[in-house]
């Protein structure tokens, strides 16, 4: 391989000032890496991980952006957040050393490491700005390919905007369909099965998507041998090449040092997707990663002296050097005076980002210690507190913690002594002060979050009956709902044509059309992440997983992405989807499940809705359409051919998110459950009051948000006893349900005697129903634990069953 490249595409007159603009923007994203990685060394920032080894790509990638544009990306791409004006200096080193000040470091207020982008896309009232007349980044997640799934949604809004009309407020979101999404993704993340996933369903949507490979042979320690068939993303997916006769893809590869010819690819590849709504994958290979994979390690220890050498040798940034210097854009010189300049500015932007961060905590640290001493003289530990006082002053760069922590040593030694009161006044005002810049914004905070809805019962025709199947309940409130909304679709595994297989959207399809009620492939995380990409610029998606078993595809998308959306922009960006999905009781290992344990501590962030029949499971889509905050549906999948009332207000009647319901009302226990487990409940609740017990059953409905009126410790006040019955696995939704009696809404104080639950059992159901039967609570299993307790309280009125 030659060491130098000459490429005469760009001439002197054309490109002069832009490729030396270029260069300056270039080899000062180099130097913040290097400077970066030294202030990790020396321990003033956590961890780095940095994009040297790809600047030239990434300033061909910011050429051809557009305002209206998304990036979906990997976390190495500081030149290109550099180049669309969305990154400075002081800004990459704010969110080096985790500055927890919006305005200092605003990717994320030190809540994500350092390399993690995002642009703002909300107002400070939680209203989108128009995202059109900006260039936009959806924010960074660390998991490997995890950025895949959303890049799909953000390109198919682009053809929901093309082909959809009346869509409200479309002109803050979409010229016409016109703006592409672009991801970024190394090339060792490309074996992840979410990167193939969405591969195919782009190529299957046709949407403007265009997907940059970063190659650099390694993934960390690991050699593209061990990571890619034939060691080529771009070979192992010619098949996905379109040609005359069938869709699919435009395929580039390009050298990663070769700056004339990535501008034009770039621009090739925009002017296609742009136009054509055709994805792109563009594979940048013979790329370098100068610094290794991050500050965790060392490239040395992996890579022979071979690969150093070439990588030494066609690092972008030197052979962008020997291509300027000879088509005489500038002199060794002058481009020795620009990488002096460079460091210089990347210095003084260092100095002043670290005074930005440490100064406000060096004025703690001196406040604390002016009280601290302030109070030893006259306390009897005063040589303690002074000791405390003396470590603290001794730390040159503080920590908050490291205050706050002599301070709370400091409030022990003075308990009924001078100056414990303003002590403990001044922790408790640090702490309201601080503790939020690390906990705010894990929901909506606008006007338009959960608690915004009010209550809309579902009215009825007088004397109507129980005559309608639960899933016309559901199908003629979706109409609704795509005649009150516009900018509503959905979409799922045979949610089209057959109008999913409950029925639920039966006749959607044919009357509002293949793009707003849409099948898709069997590929539950893109589901989701198509969803998200939508929700980010301004639709309302409802992706539809087929059951709650298939959720755990798509879990890691929820849990990592969505749920964390508000939380790591804090509130900056939003994508209010609503995953549909229904479960619980039936046959079998794999359309039963009920792992609501798992789900709510891993979507932390969303709301995650279970109710027991089709009525109130249309009120919490109508409520939900009504807020800008992501949910999780899960409709009662032995629900749809029951019977419930039809009400008359379709679309508009709504059910309270974060409120349990009283189904019937007792005197001496207080049953809790929620989904279809509660029709067993209500039936044993009847069988009970037989034998003299009057049990009080409430229905929780919302898992998380759970209780917001604390309804059910006003019940255990009247009967002084709790029982949970859930069909999750021992410990799982019941743990967290009797924490949140217990310990949030104080419930203990009004038990008589401990706290029960009755589960499922430890394994899955087997199929059939008595597989059901013998795996999950029945109506004899809810009678007898039931009679069980009041036997303890009162073994002559209740003798022993058994």
């Amino acid at each position: 391989m030659v060491k130098e490249q000459h490429n005469t595409t760009l001439t002197f007159e054309d490109f002069k000032t832009e490729v030396i603009n270029d260069y300056k923007l270039a080899i000062t994203s180099r130097e913040c890496s290097l400077l970066g990685r030294k202030e990790v060394l020396t321990g003033k920032a956590k961890f780095g991980i940095f994009g040297d080894g790809k600047e030239v790509p990434q300033l061909a990638m910011a050429k051809a952006f557009q305002n209206g544009d998304f990036r979906s990306g990997y976390y190495r791409d500081q030149t290109f957040m550099m180049a669309i004006g969305e990154l400075t200096p002081v800004q990459f080193f704010a969110g080096l050393y985790g500055h927890t000040d919006l305005s200092f470091d605003p990717m994320s207020a030190g809540r994500q490491m350092g390399g993690h982008f995002v642009t703002h896309s909300l107002n400070e009232d939680g209203s989108w700005k128009n995202l059109t007349q900006q260039k936009n980044s959806s924010a960074d997640i660390s998991p490997t390919a995890g950025q895949m799934p959303r890049l799909l949604g953000l390109a198919q809004a682009s053809k929901i905007y093309r082909n959809v009309s009346g869509i409200t407020n479309a002109s803050n979101f979409s010229t016409n369909g016109n703006e592409i999404a672009w991801g970024t993704i190394g090339n060792a993340s490309t074996s992840e099965g979410l990167f193939f996933e969405t591969i195919n369903a782009a190529g299957v949507l046709q949407v403007p998507m265009v997907m940059s490979v970063w190659d650099d042979e390694y993934g960390i320690s690991v050699h593209a041998k061990h990571q890619t068939t034939k060691e080529n993303i771009s070979e192992i997916l010619k098949g996905y090449q379109r040609d005359e006769n069938s869709n699919g893809y435009e395929i580039f590869r390009v050298k990663g040092w070769d700056y004339a010819e990535l501008i034009a690819t770039y621009e090739k590849a925009a002017a296609i997707a742009r136009e054509q709504h055709v994805p792109i994958l563009i594979h940048v290979h013979e790329l370098t990663q100068p610094q290794g994979h991050s500050t965790s390690g060392s490239h040395e220890r992996y890579k022979d002296s071979e690969r150093l050498a070439w990588e030494k040798e066609f690092d972008c940034l030197r052979q962008m050097r020997l291509w300027m210097i000879a088509i005489n854009i500038a002199s060794p010189e002058e481009l020795d005076a620009i990488d002096a300049e460079a460091k210089k500015i990347v210095v003084e932007a260092k100095k002043e980002a670290w005074n930005n961060f440490i100064q406000p905590i060096i004025n703690e640290q001196k406040e604390l210690i002016g009280l601290l001493e302030k109070i030893a003289p006259s306390s009897t530990n005063k040589d303690f507190i002074l000791k405390h006082c003396a470590d603290l002053k001794a730390i040159k760069n503080p920590l908050k913690k490291e205050i706050l922590i002599a301070a709370r040593k400091s409030l022990r030694l003075v308990i009924n002594q001078n100056g414990h009161h303003e002590l403990a006044q001044w922790i408790s005002n640090y702490i309201a002060i601080t503790q939020p810049k690390f906990s705010s914004n894990l929901h909506s905070e606008s006007p338009l979050n959960i608690h915004s809805i009010q209550k809309i019962a579902p009215t009825y025709k007088e004397n109507a009956s129980a005559d309608t199947d639960g899933r016309m309940i559901l199908r003629d409130n979706f109409d609704a709902l795509f005649n009150k909304h516009p900018q509503v679709l959905i979409f799922g595994e045979d949610a089209g044509a057959i109008g999913d297989v409950n029925q639920g959207l039966e006749g959607m399809q044919e009357k509002y059309g293949e793009l707003r009620v849409a099948d898709t492939g069997i590929r539950e995380a893109t589901i989701v992440g198509q969803g998200i990409g939508m929700a980010l610029r301004g639709l309302r998606p409802i992706a539809e997983i087929q059951y709650l078993d298939y959720l755990l595809y798509a879990i890691q998308i929820m849990s990592d992405d969505l749920a964390t959306l508000q939380y790591r922009t804090v509130g900056k960006q939003k994508a209010p989807l609503i995953v549909r999905t229904r479960g619980h009781r039936l046959e079998g290992i794999w359309h039963s499940g009920s792992p609501m344990g798992m789900i709510i501590n891993a979507v932390r962030g969303m709301h995650v809705l279970v109710p027991r029949n089709m009525t109130q499971a249309a009120g919490f889509y109508n409520a939900l359409l009504e807020c800008d905050e992501p949910a999780l549906v899960i409709e009662c999948l032995n629900g749809y051919r029951l019977k419930e009332v039809a009400p008359t207000n379709y679309g508009e009647f709504k059910t309270p998110i974060g409120v349990v319901e009283t189904l019937k009302e007792g005197t001496d226990i207080t049953l809790v459950s929620y989904g279809s487990t509660l029709r067993l409940v209500q039936q044993a609740a009847n069988e009970l009051l037989e034998v003299g017990i009057n049990c009080e059953v409430i229905d929780i409905q919302s898992l998380l948000p759970f209780d917001l009126n604390h309804d059910i410790v006003k019940s255990l006040a009247k009967t002084n006893r709790l029982l949970v019955i859930d069909e999750d696995v021992p410990g799982g939704a019941s743990a967290y349900i009797l924490q949140q009696i217990t310990e949030i809404q104080d419930g203990y104080k009004y038990l008589d005697s401990k706290p029960e639950t009755l589960t499922a059992k430890a394994h899955r159901p087997a199929y059939g129903t008595d597989g059901d039967y013998f795996s999950k609570p029945s109506t004899e299993d809810i009678f007898e634990k039931t009679y069980s307790m009041m036997n303890e309280s009162n073994p002559v009125k209740f003798p022993n069953l058994y």
